[in-house]
Parts: C-alpha cells; structure tokens; sequence
C-alpha cells in the first residue's frame, strides 16, 4: 500500500474526481477525510462504500470558499487522525456564459471556489506541512486553463490562476520536502461535465486521440502517484491527464 497510514484530505470528494480519488487513497492505506458542500446522501454513500471495502473515510460538510471554515476542518481532522500529509484539492463550479452576459456572482462564485479553496486548504496546511518537512499538495487544474472554448472566461481564470499558484507555492516549500503539483484533467465522465458532453456529442471522442472520455479513476491513479514516495523528485509540474486531447490532432 503506497500511502498506509497517511491522512489525506480530499476537497470536493463526494462526486465524480473526487469521489475516485478518495475510493484510490483510501485502497493505498491512507485515512482520508472529504470535503463536501451539500449533498450528504452522496457523502454518507461513499463513506460506506470505503467501508465496506475496508477502507477509512470520514465527511466533513464544508463550503471550500469559506477559510474560517477550512481551518476548522483541518484542526478537526488532526483531533482525530493525527498531522494531515496529503491535501488534494479538487473542489470546484462551472458557470458557462458568454462574458458579455456574465454576470458578477457567476464569476465570483468561480473564483471563489476553485481558487479561493485552493487558497484557503493550502493555507490550513501549508505551515504544518513545512514543520514536518514533509507532505503532498495536489491541486485538480483543467486542460481548460490552456484550451478553452467560448463561455468559459471565469473557469479558465480560475484554473490557469490554480497552474500559477501551484508553481509558485512549490517553488516556497520545496526547502521543506514539501511537493506541490497539480493534474489538468481534460473530458471526464462526471455529472460536472455532462452539459458540456451533451452538447458536443461524438464530436468530444473524435478530437481525443485516445478515443474515449476519461473516467475519475484515470485522474486518481495520477492522484495517487503524486501523492506517493514514486513522485518525491516532482514538484511544480502541471500533469495533463486528457487522452491526447490538448495535442491537437483530431483522431480518425
């Protein structure tokens, strides 16, 4: 088991990325505690589904955006579990709109949640991270921070600001052995991205090279990867996990 015994916090865990992160860390031995906003049923779900499985997952209902509220997750999973080393941070909207009808609560509540939480996590962690001269930080980019399309202009904000802040940041706690990276999914088969899906049809497998969508699990085997001692060497990278996607080619 790669991460036994570690403890693991996971933003946005309930659903899609998230939810196969937590089922991947929690397989390789970690403790791990997932952050979810509203839906408990989906939150309760998972944690019986780790359980059953032999696993060790706890739910912390949480607004990512909220840094008061992130602090008090993060002093309530070492109250119980001991000194966080893993902290992934996946939590994240979408609010697709043409910018000339945006409105300011669809962009702030973009920015706020996908880079906000970023910040307010990392900040809960980062400190103790260093003190322990050890530790992961993964935070979930997107292929769209570098290959947008229309009605995109606050998530590709949000996400090409996480790809800055995660260079930045591991550039700061590298001197700690602490490593900070972050993994560019391209189209996963999640509730996030259905509308998305649904509106480009075929036309989504014809430009991935691979030739089919991703699946969570294909995120989280990379999360795990950066998260273990195989990646101690890595810090500062962007991983794009997209099937070929961001190459540009158009399968045939």
């Amino acid at each position: 088991m790669r991460l036994k015994d570690q403890v693991a916090i996971v933003t946005g865990g309930s659903r899609g990325i998230g939810r196969g992160i937590v089922k991947a860390y929690a397989a390789e031995g970690a403790k791990v505690a997932f952050i979810y906003k509203g839906n408990q049923a989906a939150a309760d779900s998972l944690v019986a589904e780790v359980t059953q499985a032999g696993g060790i997952a706890k739910a912390h209902q949480c607004d990512v955006a909220n840094h008061d509220d992130a602090l008090k997750v993060v002093e309530a999973v070492e109250a119980e579990w001991g000194p966080v080393n893993i902290l992934v941070n996946n939590a994240g909207v979408i609010r697709d709109g043409l910018f000339v009808g945006m409105r300011p609560e669809e962009w702030n509540v973009v920015i706020q949640t996908n880079l906000g939480g970023t910040f307010n996590f990392c900040h809960a962690v980062a400190m103790k991270l260093a003190r322990q001269r050890k530790g992961r930080i993964i935070n979930i980019s997107s292929v769209a921070a570098e290959h947008t399309n229309p009605g995109q202009t606050n998530y590709a904000a949000s996400k090409g600001a996480i790809n800055s802040f995660t260079r930045a940041l591991a550039v700061e706690l590298a001197g700690r052995s602490v490593t900070v990276n972050a993994i560019a999914p391209g189209f996963i088969e999640t509730d996030m991205s259905e509308n998305v899906r649904n509106k480009a049809g075929d036309l989504i497998k014809k430009m991935i090279p691979l030739k089919r969508l991703g699946q969570p699990d294909d995120i989280a085997k990379a999360a795990v990867f950066l998260a273990s001692a195989d990646a101690a060497y890595i810090t500062g990278q962007v991983l794009t996990v997209d099937g070929g996607l961001s190459l540009g080619a158009v399968a045939v």
